[in-house]
């Protein structure tokens, strides 16, 4: 009998060890334990492949057919004197017209004309992930947009400028707020792709 509780222990501890270090990881990932139990046991419980599947990007787990589509330029731009002639230590530094500050996330902050794209608009870009628009730019008119990345070397390695087919997920009603910016960038279901965009 002895031998048994002893057992029975353990087996409660280990149980209580793998519950922790799944939630311990969900905290810290986005990703939940139902994921990683399908991505281990694939071939003993063949699933749907959804929004959530570590194994696919973001452009292959949503059918954008789906959504219309508006050709565009797309150029690159950054919180710098570069794109935005303020510096460090200016108060506008990093603040969009929306009141927003720029960000580099799973749905990241863009400038567009707000003629054509109102403030608050998500787009989905090609190799860029989503796009919320959250500024205008001076020279940001008509069909264009300006896609934030953090440096001026992240800009010319990873965009440049290109004219690329966009998916309107969402027209904007002209406000955007942080906490709307991050409610987006938290939605639990599309966590596991956060990763491909935050730097």
């Amino acid at each position: 009998m002895y031998i048994i509780k002893i057992w029975a222990r353990r087996f409660f501890m280990s149980i209580l060890l793998v519950a922790a270090l799944l939630t311990t990881l969900h905290s810290i990932s986005g990703v939940d334990a139902g994921t990683i139990l399908r991505y281990f046991y694939q071939d003993e419980f063949p699933v749907k492949v959804d929004a959530a599947s570590p194994s696919q990007s973001l452009e292959e787990s949503v059918d954008w057919t789906q959504y219309p589509k508006k050709t565009v330029i797309a150029t690159g731009y950054t919180a710098g004197a570069e794109s935005t002639g303020k510096n460090p230590g200016h108060p506008g530094y990093g603040i969009t017209y929306s009141g927003v500050e720029v960000k580099r996330d799973l749905f990241s902050t863009i400038a567009a004309d707000l003629n054509v794209f109102p403030i608050g608009t998500v787009l989905f870009i090609p190799d860029y992930g989503y796009g919320v628009v959250a500024d205008k730019g001076g020279a940001i008119k008509g069909n264009k947009l300006d896609l934030y990345y953090d440096t001026v070397e992240d800009v010319y390695a990873q965009w440049g400028k290109r004219t690329i087919e966009v998916s309107i997920i969402k027209m904007g009603d002209g406000s955007l707020t942080e906490a709307d910016l991050k409610e987006m960038n938290e939605d639990a279901t599309l966590q596991v792709f956060r990763q491909q965009y935050k730097e």
